[in-house]
């Protein structure tokens, strides 16, 4: 089964520091490359590497940086029908990678923010063939409701990421999403409540699941995930194992994981159980969509690392 991912792209700007300067200060960096991101994009590119056939419904800019998304979403076999190209600048991301692989991200959306609700509609037959949507807020919310709206109308679950954390998103309209992914900062600025601990994070997701979500997914970072459901599901993982070297991109990568093995009939709970190891082994790389693997090298890292994960992840030919 195909999906269809209705978001962002962004050029990554990547520079890695010895430290962050502070005010007033110029330092040297040792190293910088430039990359492709942008969460939705990141996530397309995820699940296309696993083997999902992916529509990608975004804006690019008529610049360089637009025309190489363009190839670079054909070079991973992303279908492009309703990639638009508009006048002016595309979007791009500023990213600071300290020695501890932690990274402070600045966002320019550019052309992103010419992402319109007429784009989704026009996009209505390619996306009826998908069997899930993915959403995430760094384009106009608008535009979001209205994938969301037509997931609604198409009977196709809709996944939402909603990120980066966005006072202008309610409950109301996470709740008509199959799956809320978001973080603890997205999930305390989503329900007003605190999630500094994992009591806290419980509370903050069962307040999703009473206004009508069906499945709330919530990353952790070091801490894992947790995945809370209305029927009851109740799962805690613990961080996959790996030696990060770069975790930019991580979170895109868990979903996009998650997604494909949604669109091929995992459980949820497997799915999860895969995802976090993907994540995991994206860290293990520098840059963001550079650091995903394709299926063969994912499972044969999983291989020498979890045995029956990777028995998982072969029963559906990986």
């Amino acid at each position: 089964m195909s999906i269809a991912v209705i978001g962002s792209n962004n050029t990554d700007l990547i520079t890695y520091i010895t430290r962050m300067p502070v005010e007033g200060e110029t330092i040297e960096a040792p190293d910088f490359e430039i990359g492709f991101g942008g969460k939705g994009s990141n996530q397309a590119v995820a699940a296309a590497r696993l083997g999902t056939e992916v529509v990608m419904v975004t804006c690019v800019g008529d610049d360089s940086f637009g025309q190489a998304y363009i190839e670079n979403y054909r070079a991973n076999g992303i279908d492009t029908a309703h990639v638009k190209q508009v006048p002016g600048t595309s979007g791009v991301a500023p990213i600071f990678v300290d020695p501890e692989s932690h990274n402070r991200i600045i966002i320019v959306k550019g052309a992103n923010n010419g992402l319109s609700p007429e784009d989704v509609d026009a996009a209505a037959d390619a996306v009826a063939t998908t069997s899930l949507i993915v959403c995430q807020l760094e384009i106009r919310l608008e535009t979001v409701a209205a994938a969301i709206g037509l997931g609604e109308r198409l009977g196709v679950p809709v996944l939402l990421n909603p990120a980066p954390a966005s006072r202008e998103l309610d409950l109301e309209l996470a709740a008509k999403c199959t799956y809320v992914m978001p973080n603890e900062t997205e999930l305390e600025l989503l329900t007003g409540m605190p999630t500094s601990t994992d009591e806290e994070v419980r509370a903050a997701a069962h307040r999703l699941l009473e206004s009508g979500c069906p499945n709330v997914i919530v990353t952790l970072g070091a801490r894992g995930v947790l995945w809370l459901s209305a029927e009851g599901d109740d799962l805690r993982l613990d961080q996959f194992p790996a030696r990060a070297v770069d975790t930019t991109g991580a979170g895109d990568a868990f979903i996009g994981c998650f997604a494909h093995c949604l669109s091929e009939g995992f459980e949820v709970g497997e799915g999860l159980r895969l995802a976090n190891a993907y994540a995991a082994r994206s860290v293990t790389a520098r840059g963001t969509q550079k650091s995903y693997p394709t299926a063969a090298e994912f499972r044969a890292w999983l291989l020498e690392r979890d045995a029956v994960l990777a028995e998982s992840a072969m029963k559906r030919d990986w």
